[in-house]
């Protein structure tokens, strides 16, 4: 288990959240609709065969998120003679709020839709078609409701969503802002909008627009869980606490909410805790990435081998290049004393040149218990080298030619395209890669990935410059690690390292909690000497994911010698002797220090260790 401590404490830091936030001021929608409620409630005690006020009672339910109290109100409006054709696209959205997508469906069919609910109805049919995953039925869907209610705000919210569900960032851009321009006031538009900056800008940027959504309605629950999670993701923990209790007065049983706590529990290192939030979802986000792993994590803390084995088996199942899951479930196999296993989940990540030195030493280990010293060796010299993280698809192991074929049938097919992609950079074959990657871009403009692929396809057959192009191009759809490490990369391999720095500081500045952004800003820090804000970087990576990263403690002892500071730079190099004791470099400068210090014999005995490995 101790090697896998080091991992789980950063895995922790990195996964993602979902909360809550706080509010204030005179009554907002919700407060209204509640009071709409209560009166219409009033209204059918006075008069029991009352139609409208019922009909009024199951749009405010709707609106309240209430599709039990919906569906009691529309049938006990239907009982008191109301019009079914009118009624059926509420009674079906009641259904919807129940997750019963059988019965709304089955509701819109049940017979003819009043003329003026014909939108309603295409609408909800639209939302019910999404949550499915019925991307093509959802969309006929919603372009039924365009046509029939274009100037409707909170219609085009759904739109938004649905155009990001298909990864088109521009078009979900595109009918948010017309959302807003329709209803200014429309929160929901509002802290969409929001999640879109914070994907777009970074998390500062987008705490202006949850703070906008919030004032249009102090009670939206939705707006108050992301904006907790972005709290959460800028370490303002206490703002983020204060949120989860005023979102626990609104949805008191929402799973997120558990969800988040355990997050919390779990970067606290109270992993008991977090078990038992995480039980208290109800399973009801067992199928959510983020949820996976951290059981993994959490039942991995806990002994629990077996358990974290399934969770990150499901995880792998869905993501199967999840290079964070494979770790978890390989630390979870060697904790359970199977070694083989460990091995066989290791192997896709080992097998690269860029494999990170966590893998290559559980590698070595798993290989030295099943015999193979030779393989165990050549492992930990690997290791030793402390080599980067990881970049770039796995290898395809997959017959080439019906990948081709398959991608020349269908080259607008993702499902077919990306694969062939991948087998043509495999084999060499660049100039293929970007031909099916830039058809791919031309049709999916609005989606960053298509960019991202293009730019890998270029960047592995050396062409730097339309690398550079492609991720600004995916960057200004999506300015997180995965766009701006690319383009930083890109950018340095071109000639621009002024512009590849500029690319890493812009990340660290709109995403702080991003450990990667912090790592290489301290490199940068170090080339220009700025020693004092080197040591500030690493030691927030370090505050992340404790004494464990050889990398980080040699770098933040280069960064307190060069400043005077030995005292401080000695213990930090020794703990990362400790971690790499067969690596050269780390000896070499532990020797320098305990040269300055005076022990000469200790420094001396470092350098012919050193020697010895070198030769």
């Amino acid at each position: 288990m101790t090697l896998a401590r080091p991992l789980l404490v950063a895995l922790i830091a990195a996964v993602a959240l979902a909360g809550c936030g706080d509010g204030a001021g005179p009554p907002g929608p919700r407060q209204q609709w509640l009071d709409r409620r209560a009166d219409l409630q009033a209204a059918i005690a006075d008069d029991p065969n009352a139609v409208r006020p019922r009909v009024e009672l199951a749009r405010a339910q709707l609106w309240l998120g209430d599709g039990l109290g919906a569906e009691a109100s529309v049938k006990a409006a239907l009982a008191a003679g109301a019009n079914a054709a009118y009624l059926r696209p509420l009674l079906a959205r009641a259904y919807a709020l129940q997750g019963d997508s059988k019965r709304a469906l089955a509701a819109l069919d049940a017979g003819p839709i009043a003329p003026e609910m014909v939108g309603e109805a295409a609408w909800v049919a639209g939302d019910v078609h999404l949550a499915d995953g019925d991307l093509d039925a959802a969309r006929a869907a919603y372009d039924r409701a365009v046509r029939e209610r274009p100037r409707d705000s909170a219609l085009w919210v759904d739109i938004a969503r649905f155009r990001d569900a298909n990864a088109d960032t521009l078009g979900a851009r595109d009918a948010v802002d017309y959302a807003i321009e329709l209803d200014g006031k429309n929160s929901a538009a509002l802290a969409y909008k929001a999640n879109l900056v914070r994907t777009q800008g970074g998390l500062n940027a987008s705490l202006g627009w949850y703070e906008k959504a919030l004032a249009a309605d102090p009670d939206d629950a939705d707006a108050l869980i992301d904006q907790a999670a972005t709290l959460g993701d800028l370490g303002r923990y206490k703002d983020m606490l204060a949120a989860l209790r005023h979102a626990a007065t609104l949805v008191p049983r929402d799973p997120r909410l558990y969800y988040l706590q355990a997050v919390l529990a779990a970067r606290a290192g109270n992993y008991r805790l977090a078990r038992s939030l995480l039980q208290r979802t109800r399973g009801e986000l067992d199928d959510q990435p983020g949820v996976m792993l951290l059981s993994a994590i959490v039942e991995l803390e806990l002994g629990g081998q077996a358990v974290a084995v399934n969770w990150a088996e499901r995880l792998i199942a869905e993501q199967p290049y999840n290079f964070t899951a494979r770790r978890i479930l390989a630390a979870a196999n060697w904790a359970d004393g199977d070694a083989d296993a460990a091995a066989e989940v290791l192997a896709p990540l080992v097998d690269r040149q860029d494999a990170d030195s966590w893998s290559l030493l559980l590698a070595a280990r798993a290989a030295s218990e099943l015999g193979h010293k030779g393989e165990a060796a050549d492992y930990m010299a690997r290791a030793a080298a402390l080599a980067p993280g990881e970049a770039g698809p796995f290898a395809v192991d997959d017959d080439y030619g019906s990948l081709a074929a398959d991608a020349n049938a269908a080259p607008l097919d993702p499902a077919k395209a990306i694969p062939a992609i991948s087998a043509d950079m495999a084999a060499g074959h660049y100039d293929s890669a970007i031909a099916r990657a830039t058809r791919l871009r031309d049709a999916n403009r609005g989606v960053a990935d298509a960019h991202i692929l293009l730019g890998d396809a270029a960047l592995a057959g050396g062409r730097f410059g339309l690398a550079v192009e492609s991720y600004r191009a995916a960057r200004a759809l999506d300015a997180g690690e995965r766009t701006t490490l690319r383009l930083a990369n890109a950018l340095f391999r071109a000639g621009d390292p002024a512009g590849s720095g500029a690319a890493i500081l812009a990340l660290r500045d709109s995403q702080p909690s991003s450990i990667a952004a912090d790592r290489l800003a301290g490199h940068l820090a170090m080339d220009i000497e700025h020693w004092d804000q080197a040591a500030a970087h690493f030691e927030r990576v370090r505050r992340r994911i404790g004494d464990r990263d050889a990398v980080i403690l040699r770098d933040l002892a280069r960064a307190y010698a060069a400043k005077g500071d030995r005292d401080r730079a000695l213990p930090l190099i020794a703990t990362a002797y400790r971690l790499q004791p067969l690596n050269g470099e780390i000896m070499r400068f532990y020797a320098d220090l305990l040269d300055q210090r005076g022990n000469r014999q200790a420094a001396q005995d470092l350098r012919d260790k050193a020697e010895q490995i070198g030769r």
